[in-house]
């Protein structure tokens, strides 16, 4: 997969989460995921359509969706609960918006659906195209995170 689809989720998703929950997150190198295990406890997923299909997730461990909610709420959350499978619904969906918008920005139109959430623990997550599945690994001071894109077209 081209790396101009990949830069705009990784830009984005440290644009987002540094606004939104004053975090700071570090990303690793991307890889291509053989398995269909998320790599979280909570995930949020979005379709994508247009000028090509495809889907959007991301993936956050407890704890460091717990952290990001907690400071988005200024206030701490405990448990996963219905405001945190909100909260991993809005945050997927201004990742993907912004993403969305860069990708625009370089001449590729996408349109998202709105996010599901999958919240449990080995959950797994299966991306209706037959392109390979980039993952790219984000840690924090507070846990780890996955966003894994897979665009076709």
């Amino acid at each position: 997969m081209d790396a101009n689809l990949i830069n705009p989720f990784i830009d984005a998703t440290l644009n987002v989460l540094g606004t939104m929950a004053s975090t700071r997150a570090r990303a690793g190198k991307p890889y291509i995921k053989k398995d269909k295990v998320a790599r979280g406890d909570v995930t949020g997923v979005i379709g994508l359509t247009g000028e090509a299909r495809g889907t959007i997730s991301v993936s956050f461990s407890e704890k460091s969706i717990l952290a990001i909610v907690s400071n988005m709420f200024g206030e701490e959350i405990k448990e996963l609960n219905e405001e945190i499978n909100d909260a991993v619904g809005e945050l997927s969906n201004m990742i993907s918006g912004q993403a969305r918008k860069m990708l625009e920005e370089l001449g590729k139109t996408l349109h998202g659906a709105i996010p599901s959430v999958i919240m449990g623990k080995n959950h797994t997550l299966t991306h209706m195209t037959t392109s390979p599945v980039i993952a790219i690994p984000f840690s924090t001071d507070n846990g780890d995170f996955t966003i894994e894109v897979c665009i076709e077209g």
